[in-house]
């Protein structure tokens, strides 16, 4: 199975929201339908704070990975926060988060992306195991910290 990441378009919207709504039901986020298309929709046609990638085969992805950019005077311009990475639950255990993880830096870095960054749930020891296997390191003394608005 390959993990080739592909710039997700409008038309993918409806291969995108099973995969959307798999991640969002395992995670525990409460969205429905309308709010994901919402979120989704402005990303695929080209809004300039982010960018959505399927993972896998063009006409059947096995996942996806969310982008969105923000600028760093720290880390020298733009710089990017994995808003969620999915994979589905049948393919998992082979590689493909790793891949995904690893194939990510380059079209990103080719636009220009100095970073990029990834919150993770401190307890969740396989997230935590596959970011620094893609080499992600933590922060010391940085706590990610949000306000719900």
């Amino acid at each position: 199975m390959s993990a080739s990441l592909h710039l997700a378009r409008p038309e993918d919207l409806e291969k995108l929201l099973p995969l959307v709504e798999g991640f969002h039901r395992e995670e525990g986020i409460d969205s429905t339908e309308e709010q994901r298309r919402g979120a989704l929709l402005p990303l695929l046609e080209g809004i300039p704070y982010g960018a959505i990638y399927l993972a896998g085969p063009v006409r059947a992805p096995i996942g996806y990975v969310i982008v969105t950019f923000t600028w760093s005077v720290e880390f020298g311009g733009l710089d990017g926060m994995i808003d969620e990475l999915f994979i589905r639950p049948a393919v998992r255990g082979r590689g493909i988060a790793t891949e995904v993880l690893f194939a990510l830096p380059r079209p990103w870095a080719e636009a220009g992306g100095r970073a990029l960054h990834r919150g993770v749930n401190r307890h969740n020891a396989s997230a935590i195991k596959l970011y620094t296997r893609a080499r992600f390191q933590p922060r010391e003394d940085y706590v990610l910290m949000s306000r719900k608005l």
